[in-house]
C-alpha cells in the first residue's frame, strides 16, 4: 500500500510546487525587466530634457544639407557618447523623420523598415507614449530591450530618443534568481518527500502489523495479537476490535477443541466396555460367526476414529517447537523405517534426499511424513514405485512424495485433506480419513503447508513444505500467552504425532 500511496502524495505535492514556483519564476524574470526598462525611462528621459532646448535644425542652404550645431547639441552629442561608452548602451535622439539629433556609436538608426523593434519603439515614441511595457526577455532569448521616450516641445514631438540596451546582465540575473527557486523547490521537495515518508510510515505501520498478525492467525498461530501502535485514531480502534475477534475467536475453537478432546476421551470407555462385552458374547456363540466379526472389526475402526479426533484436537492447540533441521537427513531416515512395508507390499521406495536445511518442528515434520508415505504405500499396487524427494525451492525447503497409485481426480484433489474424506473409490482401504488433516495441522503450526498434485501418467505427489528461513516474531503478539501455549502444548504436540507416526 506504501508504493501506492507514497508515489500519489510525492505527484500531488511536486504539482503543488510547481504550481507555486512558475508564478515566482515569472515574476522574478519581470522584476529584473522591469528595473532595467525603469531605469532606460530615466536615462531616455533626462537625454529627451537636454534635447528640448536644441533648437537647430540641418541648413539645406548651399549645394547640400549641413549640419549646424551649437553648444547644447555638442553637449548632448557628449552625453550620448559618453553613456555608450560606459554603459554599452545605443542611444540616440532623432528628429521625426528619422535624421539623428545625436547618437552614439555613429552607426545607431532608426531603420525603415517597420518590423523592427527599434522602429516600432520610435513610432510609439511619436504619439507621446513611452515604452513602458516592451515584450518580455527570457533568459534563453539574445534579444535587445528598446525604450524610446518622445522629447515634446511647445505640446508637439519633435524628436525621440531611443535607447537599445543588451540584455545579457539582466539575462543572467533572470537565471540566477531562477537556480535560487529551483534550488528552494528542491530542497521543499526533499522536506515534503520527507514530511510523506513519515506520514505513510505513521499511517501504514498499523496496517502493516495488523496484516503481519492477520497472516499469522490464518496459518494457525491463533496467539497473535496487534500490540498498540500509533497511527490514526481510527486505526487504533480497528486494532483494539480485531483483538477483541481475535480472542472471541479462539475462544470458540478452543472450545471446539475441547469438546472434540472430552468427547472423544468420554466415548473410548464406554467404547472398550462395549467390545469386551461383545468379546464375551462371541464365547458363547459358534467360532467364526461372521456378525459378532463384522460388530468387532467395527468397534475397532470406531476406536481408531475416536483416537483421531483426539490427536487432531491435540495437534491443532500445539505450538510447535521450530529448530534449524536438516531436511534431508529427516527424509531419508523415515524413507529406510518405512522400507520393510514396501518392501513387503512390492513397492519400489527410493529416497532422492541430498543435505538441505529447514526451520522445522523435527517430531510433527517426521509425523506429517509418516502419515505421506504411508497413504502413498497403501494406495501403490505392487511392482510400482514410490519416491522421496528432499530440495531447496526458493524461500522454501519440500519434500515430495510421489507415488505409482491411481490417482485423483480434480475434484478430489479440491477435497483431499479435508476431516473425513475418502475417495468413494477406495471406500475399502483401512483408514479414518484424519490422518492428512493431522499433518497439515501439525504442519502449519510451524508455518509449515501440504500441498497435493497429480502425478503424470498417475498417481499422487504430495508435497510437505517448510520455511529455509528462521521465522520472525510478529510484532504485537502475545508472547506471554504464547510461551504458555508451549509449555501446555507441547505434551499434547509430542502425543498426537505419537499417535500419527503409530498408524
Amino acid at each position: 500500500m506504501r508504493a501506492r500511496l507514497l508515489p500519489l502524495l510525492i505527484v500531488l505535492m511536486a504539482g503543488v510546487l510547481l504550481a507555486l514556483g512558475f508564478p515566482l519564476a515569472v515574476s522574478v524574470a519581470s522584476a529584473q525587466q522591469q528595473k532595467v526598462v525603469v531605469d532606460r525611462i530615466d536615462d531616455t528621459a533626462r537625454f529627451a530634457s537636454l534635447a528640448q532646448f536644441v533648437t537647430t535644425r540641418p541648413d539645406k542652404a548651399g549645394q547640400g544639407e549641413k549640419l549646424v550645431s551649437d553648444e547644447r547639441q555638442q553637449t548632448l552629442r557628449t552625453e550620448l557618447a559618453r553613456y555608450h561608452d560606459v554603459y554599452g548602451i545605443k542611444a540616440g535622439v532623432f528628429y521625426r523623420d528619422r535624421e539623428p539629433m545625436g547618437r552614439a556609436p555613429d552607426d545607431f538608426r532608426v531603420p525603415s523598415a517597420t518590423g523592427s523593434a527599434v522602429r516600432a519603439a520610435f513610432d510609439e515614441a511619436l504619439y507621446s507614449r513611452g515604452s513602458h511595457d516592451p515584450p518580455q526577455v527570457w533568459p534563453w532569448q539574445r534579444g535587445r530591450l528598446v525604450v524610446a521616450s518622445p522629447v515634446i516641445r511647445d505640446g508637439d514631438v519633435v524628436a525621440v530618443v531611443v535607447t537599445e540596451s543588451p540584455t545579457g546582465e539582466m539575462r543572467s540575473k533572470t537565471l540566477r534568481g531562477w537556480l535560487v527557486i529551483g534550488a528552494g523547490e528542491v530542497a521543499a521537495m526533499l522536506l515534503a518527500v520527507g514530511a510523506a515518508l513519515r506520514l505513510t510510515g505513521w499511517v501504514l505501520r498499523p496496517v502493516r502489523v495488523l496484516d503481519a498478525t492477520t497472516h499469522d492467525i490464518a496459518t494457525g498461530r491463533l496467539k497473535s495479537r496487534v500490540a498498540a501502535a500509533g497511527g490514526p485514531p481510527e486505526l487504533r480502534r480497528l486494532s483494539h476490535a480485531f483483538n477483541e475477534m481475535a480472542d472471541n475467536v479462539e475462544d470458540v475453537l478452543e472450545q471446539q477443541r475441547a469438546f472434540v478432546a472430552d468427547a472423544s476421551h468420554q466415548l473410548r470407555n464406554p467404547l472398550a466396555a462395549l467390545l469386551l462385552r461383545i468379546d464375551v458374547l462371541a464365547l458363547e456363540l459358534p467360532e467364526g460367526n461372521e456378525e459378532i466379526g463384522s460388530v468387532k472389526a467395527e468397534g475397532k475402526r470406531l476406536g481408531r476414529v475416536l483416537d483421531d479426533l483426539l490427536d487432531l484436537a491435540l495437534a491443532e492447540h500445539a505450538a510447535a517447537d521450530l529448530q534449524l533441521t536438516d531436511i534431508g537427513e529427516l527424509a531419508a531416515e523415515r524413507v529406510e523405517a518405512w522400507r520393510p512395508l514396501a518392501e513387503e507390499k512390492g513397492v519400489r521406495l527410493v529416497a532422492n534426499c541430498p543435505a538441505v536445511t529447514g526451520w522445522a518442528d523435527p517430531v510433527a515434520l517426521s509425523s506429517a511424513l509418516d502419515a505421506v508415505v504411508d497413504n502413498a504405500l497403501k494406495f501403490t499396487p505392487g511392482g510400482e514405485q514410490v519416491t522421496v524427494t528432499a530440495k531447496a525451492t526458493g524461500d522454501a525447503t519440500v519434500i515430495e512424495v510421489a507415488d505409482g497409485g491411481p490417482g485423483l481426480t480434480e475434484e478430489e484433489l479440491a477435497r483431499i485433506g479435508d476431516r473425513f474424506w475418502r475417495s468413494g473409490r477406495h471406500q475399502n482401504i483401512k483408514g479414518s480419513g484424519l490422518g492428512l488433516s493431522i499433518s497439515r495441522a501439525l504442519l502449519t503450526a510451524g508455518g509449515g503447508s501440504l500441498g497435493y498434485a497429480r502425478r503424470e501418467p498417475h498417481g499422487l505427489e504430495v508435497t510437505l513444505r517448510v520455511p529455509r528461513t528462521a521465522p520472525v516474531p510478529v510484532q504485537g503478539a502475545a508472547e506471554a500467552g504464547g510461551e504458555a501455549s508451549r509449555g501446555e502444548s507441547g505434551s499434547g504436540r509430542e502425543t498426537a504425532a505419537q499417535g500419527l507416526t503409530e498408524r
